[in-house]
């Protein structure tokens, strides 16, 4: 009898709610999961977490069904009562985030659908989660701890089939084919997404969540702005047991591998980081427990995090040290007023500090120079949210929660008014070895802008969850405020950042100037300057119905109904997008109805809001200005922070007029964006299918198709009304029509506004004035993934995927990895229609993915876990400079990065007439691919074997083979017309080298 209790409880403890990280998983974007089955009807399901004894109780349907929904993630005691007494022996049931743990309840109170389980000791893992339509990824705190994963919420992401790295020169990760702008982050419910550029976050050590799910498609109503991926990240919390713990994390710069010099084939340098170092540490106290047993629980965290790295820059000619010693803290408080009503707090600051001290640097002998000065960045944010549950009766519940998001970015130095920023351009790099390279400027930092900038979202949202029979309705509205206030310029008593390049006499530059005789290199000198304060609106209502059709047949059908709002720097809108409809429908077909094997699938389209950088720039006006000057020499100066000597450009004659054409001049709002503007929007389908082979295993495929058919950004337009005028550069949609506010001194007949269509007309070229248009934005993925899984039963876990995709199109989305510009919303895709007048494979077109990751414990003091990544090359594209038919640098003569490109090469007649020119046509990916990346991670865990101690040691490494493969490469082509730059398919990035860590806790 004893054994058949003892078989009851472990057949429920778990019942489905492992990671389960093939099962796609549903609900709610805030920190909660479910239970549903069904059972004999008029009985009643009493369920009690084990941790905080709260309860809950609902009555079986008279069609035998029953749902608790919007449960706190963890342990609960299931016990099946009948005119009031106890059916049966309690069964344990583990709820996981986002899921619906299914448990099907006999007569008798016991478990009926035993066949579709897994029984761990005292767990049980439901392979299959046959109440989802979505297609997401659950990774708790226990399996992190058992394999090699990096101390972050990216690297987490990462484990998900479909997710890559983005170009590492901007940072991010690309969900389905997307680009890294366009994924969304929650922590506990609360939007922690960077909404100025959406390609960040605020973030939370390791040690302060509990559950992670990366959603990668087909997912719920409930959430929306984004059409990449979702994180959702919920935080511990406190119980009835007192606990608490100490984390040391140690990554000394003696365990990391030296990373690769590069050089040019001609020898000259490329980028040196050989002499790079860095360590890291980090300590972490925890503790919780109750206030008041069974009613107020506190979790609260304190990390101090230190990190210090010294680098040279890419010529080895400085060398700069790092210091950071940023401490977060983190509270989680749940008040459990009664059994039907909870109240939650969530407080966490990840400010953090930065300072760089720079010095001058002799690579060859590794001897440090004369201290050049000190940057200091400041970071993060304070962060909160309340969140009120309430159950009122079986079948209906109400959330609300209020949040503030707030994230800073300050970068200064006390040489900015007195220094300018001097580049050394990569085609100078032979003149400049010659010359010993010295340092050539006062400023500590040759890239970084000064920045005053500060974010805050204010969030509130209502969630309702109604059940109705066979239907589970739920509905809700959410509203987003954001603001952002920003100030940028470059340093310097000119306010100028000076580039210089070896050019030949007769080279044309950007602004038409010609480089004249005599001269052998030009400084380009940029002026970048903006400034104000802005206001974005985001606001949302969803309804969906939840419908069990029959006991094995789920559909879910959903609308959402978002708006969204931008503000000029006075508080008037000035992009309106309200009326967007999202419908999303899915299906999950329970094929044996045991809940061992399932067909599921799902239709649905995302949009993607327009983020605080488009109001900043195209509302307040944005100073961007190039002057060409002839380099007449170097001068030596004196430091004046520091007093040590530097080499100083010798500014000669200025070549050509100021190139202004890149100034966002807001001289009329309605010329900044199209007044009849259509947000950016993706279709997604998906479909597949998952069935369990035996208790441990279990494999699934789905297929996903996604199609993006419009895209927004500023876009060069200077034939409004068919006559050529000064550019403009408004926010359209390419290739649609257009309605802007036209005047007679722009050419039009009169003042008003005018329509266009933009994929016929708006650009009139330069010297053979044809009217031209932009081609139409399409972007497409296509994957299939197959995964296999073997869960983890105390003894061994394992799980693999491939996956096979083609993303396809003319444009990557609201960021340009190509040429590495991550302005997003300003992506030089349509700086000119010679940009995107090809379509092919994309920046993110990796074809083939493998995913391994796995765990063994050999006894109760050791164990190893061990992770490998397999991923096939991205594309290398060519961009020339100019295109067919006219006499304009369609991209920049001088900079690599500016203007985009052209698939148009040039190829004969170069350096003549424009008109006589003769191209090639190249079309993306021409130049083949990248070469394949591998990374292996392996760690092993040490255990102390004394029963009542958890102390534990976990030494893991990182890339294992220390592959330090290109993952980016330079795409410029051309300098000037048919003149193919020597740097062209070389890289630019490679894989970070191996390095380890160990990671000492102590739980008490």
């Amino acid at each position: 009898m004893k054994g058949k209790v003892l078989k009851k409880a472990a057949l429920g403890i778990a019942l489905g709610a492992c990671m389960a990280t093939m099962a796609p998983l549903a609900m709610a974007q805030s920190a909660t999961g479910a239970v549903a089955g069904r059972a004999s009807a008029g009985d009643q399901i009493t369920i009690t977490n084990t941790a905080t004894g709260a309860t809950r109780t609902v009555t079986v349907e008279g069609n035998g069904s029953y749902r608790l929904t919007q449960l706190p993630i963890g342990e609960y005691r299931l016990q099946v009562k009948r005119d009031g007494a106890d059916v049966g022996d309690a069964v344990g049931v583990n709820v996981s985030l986002g899921g619906t743990t299914t448990v099907n309840l006999g007569a008798d109170g016991g478990v009926v659908n035993l066949n579709a389980v897994q029984v761990v000791g005292s767990r049980v893992i439901n392979r299959v989660d046959v109440r989802s339509t979505e297609s997401a990824t659950n990774i708790n705190r226990e399996e992190l701890a058992r394999i090699p994963v990096d101390q972050s919420l990216t690297s987490v992401a990462l484990l998900a089939p479909g997710v890559i790295s983005g170009n590492s020169s901007l940072g991010g990760i690309s969900f389905g084919g997307s680009s890294i702008a366009e994924n969304s982050v929650f922590i506990n419910g609360l939007n922690v997404t960077d909404f100025y550029r959406r390609q960040s976050f605020s973030s939370a050590p390791f040690g302060f969540f509990q559950e992670f799910q990366v959603k990668t498609g087909g997912y719920s109503v409930e959430f929306g702005r984004s059409t990449g991926g979702v994180i959702n990240a919920v935080t511990r919390r406190g119980t009835n047991e007192f606990q608490g713990g100490i984390q040391s994390t140690l990554e000394p710069a003696a365990w990391r591998s030296t990373a690769d010099d590069h050089y040019y084939a001609d020898g000259s340098t490329n980028v040196l980081s050989s002499h790079d170092r860095q360590s890291w540490m980090k300590n972490n106290v925890w503790a919780s427990g109750p206030v008041v047993k069974d009613k107020l629980f506190l979790f609260a965290m304190f990390e101090q995090r230190d990190n210090d790295a010294s680098y040279t820059n890419a010529l080895g000619s400085s060398w700069s040290k790092n210091e950071s010693g940023n401490g977060f803290w983190g509270v989680k408080m749940d008040w459990q007023i009664n059994d039907d009503h909870l109240l939650e707090l969530l407080a966490f600051s990840d400010e953090g500090e930065a300072e760089v001290d720079t010095y001058g640097y002799t690579f060859a002998t590794a001897t440090k120079g004369a201290y050049v000065g000190k940057s200091t960045a400041e970071s993060g944010g304070k962060n909160g949210s309340v969140t009120y549950t309430g159950h009122f009766g079986d079948n209906f519940t109400a959330k609300a929660m209020y949040g503030i998001n707030r994230t800073q970015a300050l970068v200064y130095s006390s040489a900015d008014e007195l220094c300018s920023q001097v580049i050394i351009g990569t085609t100078y790099n032979a003149a400049y070895t010659a010359m010993g390279r010295p340092p050539v400027s006062c400023h500590p930092s040759t890239s970084t802008s000064v920045v005053d900038h500060h974010d805050e979202r204010k969030v509130g949202r209502l969630d309702f969850e109604w059940t109705l029979g066979d239907h589970l309705l739920r509905f809700g509205i959410d509203r987003e405020e954001m603001n952002t206030e920003r100030f940028t310029s470059y340093p310097g008593p000119t306010g100028m950042r000076y580039t210089v390049t070896a050019q030949n006499p007769g080279d044309t530059l950007s602004n038409g100037g010609i480089v004249p005789a005599g001269v052998s290199a030009v400084i380009t000198g940029r002026e970048r300057s903006d400034g104000g304060a802005f206001d974005t609106k985001a606001s949302a209502f969803y309804v969906e119905d939840i419908w069990s059709v029959t006991p094995n047949l789920l559909l879910n059908l959903g609308l959402r109904l978002d708006t969204f709002e931008n503000m000029d720097a006075v508080g008037n809108t000035f992009i309106e997008q309200d009326n967007l409809f999202s419908p999303r429908l899915g299906f999950s077909w329970d094929m044996k109805g045991d809940g061992s094997t399932k067909l599921f699938g799902n239709l649905g389209r995302y949009y993607l809001p327009i983020p605080s950088i488009i109001n900043y720039n195209f509302a307040g006006g944005l100073t961007d200005e190039y002057t060409y000057y002839a380099l007449d020499g170097w001068r030596a100066e004196t430091n004046p922070i520091t007093g040590a000597s530097y080499m100083a450009p010798v500014i000669g004659a200025q070549i050509g007029p100021v190139d202004q054409s890149m100034n966002v001049v807001v001289n009329d709002t309605r010329q900044s964006v199209d007044r009849d503007l259509d947000a950016v929007y993706q279709d997604e389908a998906i479909v597949g299918f998952q069935t369990m082979i035996n208790q441990a295993w279990s494999w699934g495929i789905n297929a996903t198709y996604r199609r993006m058919t419009n895209d927004l950004g500023d876009a060069r337009i200077n034939a409004l009304c068919g006559v050529r005028h000064g550019t403009i550069w408004p926010i359209i949609n390419p290739g649609e029509s257009l309605t802007l506010w036209g005047t007679t001194d722009m050419g039009c007949a009169q003042d008003g506004w005018v329509t266009i269509d933009t994929s016929k007309e708006g650009y009139i070229t330069v010297g053979s004035n044809r009217i031209v248009g932009y081609s139409k934005p399409k972007r497409t993925y296509k994957a299939v993934e197959f995964q296999i899984d073997r869960a983890w039963d105390d003894k061994w876990a394992f799980n693999a995927s491939y996956l096979w995709s083609k993303s396809e199109g003319n444009h990557e989305g609201p960021v340009n990895s190509d040429t590495n510009y991550g302005d997003t919303g300003m992506t030089q895709h349509w700086d000119h229609p010679a940009n995107n007048d090809r379509y092919g494979v994309l920046f993110n077109d990796h074809e083939h993915q493998i995913k391994l990751r796995a765990s063994y414990k050999f006894n109760e003091m050791w164990s190893v876990g061990g992770t490998f990544t397999a991923l096939s090359g991205g594309p290398i594209t060519a961009f020339g400079v100019t295109w067919p038919g006219e006499n304009l640098a369609v991209a920049s003569y001088t900079s690599t990065g500016s203007g985009g490109g052209t698939g148009w090469l040039c190829v004969q007649n170069c350096s003549g007439n424009w008109a006589d020119r003769v191209y090639q046509r190249t079309e993306r990916g021409a130049f083949g691919r990248m070469p394949w990346t591998y990374n292996l991670g392996a760690n092993v865990t040490w255990t102390l074997p004394v029963e009542g101690i958890d102390l534990k040691a976990r030494f893991s490494v990182y890339n294992l083979l220390n592959d330090q493969e290109v993952v980016n490469v330079s795409a410029r082509y051309e300098g000037q017309p048919g003149q193919m730059r020597s740097t062209f398919g070389t890289g630019t990035r490679w894989q970070s080298p191996r390095y380890a860590q160990l990671v000492v806790t102590w739980n008490f």
